[in-house]
């Protein structure tokens, strides 16, 4: 659904690219990213109760009725699923401003460089100060790559090459599984050789578990900033591994708008039918095969299961990306869908200001240099958790937009994207 047309309203400077004004968003836009919120959040607040390096071990041997049934269907339906869509967003938007410039005969590069950099400045802020698991730096590294070398991909080969880099890991992992495999099963010296690198990997991660909980339980907040930027840095080589999928997703993200069915999408409900018939039935089937496969991804203690469960998990992800994305926007053409998925999007519209307030609100709870509840909270509790803070966004958000244009980080990045002060008071029109 759009409301109004995505051009660029004059004004004195018509060569300045000025924020989108707010009868011009296309609103399935915030409401899907308002619904990926939830979905981010139930995957990643168990990487805030547990030490990041813990997270290998998906379904812990501790985990009974419960708490087990959350971890398997946050494992087999969420995680993967809701960041990929979060991550085809990110490109969309990009694709909305491009166009918007391309349009209105004005300059993108330079201003979505400034806006790239602040991303990359709040990511790093984030990542250091606040959570590791941050994926903001991520996002502002690879919209470098996205603006300086596609952004003028034709149309026929956008989906085409997002497919080939999305599919990427598929194959490293297809290697890595070779590899093992062949080691096993040849020389003996060869056979021994693997093995040591395993116990070794193994042991690697678990004198990492051993330090970085009780880090996490009671640590100073200077001891945990110090570990989250180290963190960081001893994770540079991630953005080589991870970069190319998350490419390939914003590619996808960019050609849904280009191609008009994010723009106009009740002139492409076929397009979604189809896509909801293709991608939601097969996509859960193959993430159901994937958590029988293995649920533990733990260094040394990998297994043929195991690369083939990591291999199905990225191809499932993708399809339930899709999946759930048609069936929203199918669910937005109906009147009493729009009215019930209407609440989503104030959340959406403040996507990166509540993101950041989960990180902030959550560490403070979980962590030893806040409240220290860590070890209060169970799988199940955590799901409680996010669901009663999530609904709790929902309200604030959609108080805070009555009152304001933007949320409070939205409207910094706003600004440091167009130099310009966007108004943040919503005026009211005089009688």
């Amino acid at each position: 659904m759009v409301r109004g047309h995505m051009q660029a309203t004059s004004n004195t400077d018509s060569h300045a690219l000025m924020p989108l004004p707010l009868d011009e968003r296309i609103q399935a836009l915030d409401v899907l990213r308002g619904f990926a919120l939830l979905g981010i959040f139930l995957m990643n607040v168990d990487f805030m109760v547990r030490p990041l390096v813990a997270i290998r071990d998906i379904l812990p041997a501790t985990l009974h009725g419960l708490d087990y049934a959350a971890a398997w269907f946050i494992f087999t339906f969420v995680q993967g699923k809701f960041w990929t869509l979060f991550s085809l967003l990110f490109g969309m938007g990009f694709a909305v401003m491009m166009t918007r410039a391309e349009r209105a005969g004005r300059d993108f590069v330079r201003p979505y460089l400034r806006r790239s950099v602040a991303l990359l400045g709040f990511g790093l802020i984030h990542a250091c100060l606040i959570w590791a698991g941050d994926i903001l730096v991520m996002y502002a590294l690879v919209a470098f790559v996205l603006l300086l070398g596609f952004r003028h991909l034709r149309m026929n080969w956008l989906w085409r090459l997002a497919l080939l880099l999305y599919l990427v890991p598929v194959l490293t992992y297809s290697i890595g599984m070779a590899r093992t495999y062949h080691a096993l099963h040849s020389t003996p010296a060869a056979y021994a050789q693997k093995v040591e690198e395993r116990e070794k990997a193994h042991e690697k991660w678990v004198n990492k578990v051993a330090v970085a909980e009780p880090l996490l339980l009671h640590g100073s907040y200077t001891a945990m900033s110090r570990q989250r930027t180290r963190d960081l840095v001893d994770h540079w080589w991630y953005v080589f591994l991870e970069g190319p999928m998350i490419l390939g997703v914003f590619l996808f993200g960019v050609w849904l708008i280009r191609s008009g069915r994010m723009v106009k999408p009740q002139a492409h409900l076929p397009f979604f039918r189809r896509m909801l018939r293709w991608t939601l039935l097969p996509g859960i089937l193959l993430a159901l095969l994937a958590s029988w496969c293995s649920t533990s991804f733990i260094p040394g203690l990998e297994t043929p299961l195991s690369q083939v469960s990591l291999m199905l998990l990225q191809i499932s992800s993708m399809l339930l990306c899709l999946g759930y994305l048609s069936a929203l926007m199918l669910w937005l053409q109906h009147p009493g869908g729009a009215r019930v998925l209407a609440w989503l999007a104030p959340a959406g519209r403040m996507a990166l200001t509540n993101y950041l307030l989960q990180s902030l609100v959550s560490t403070w709870l979980f962590y030893g240099y806040g409240l220290g509840l860590a070890v209060h909270f169970s799988r199940a509790w955590q799901v409680v958790y996010v669901l009663l803070f999530y609904a709790l966004q929902l309200l604030l958000s959609r108080w805070w937009l009555s009152r304001y244009r933007y949320g409070p980080m939205e409207w910094l990045w706003r600004y440091l994207t167009y130099l310009r002060r966007p108004p943040m008071r919503i005026v009211a029109a005089s009688m």
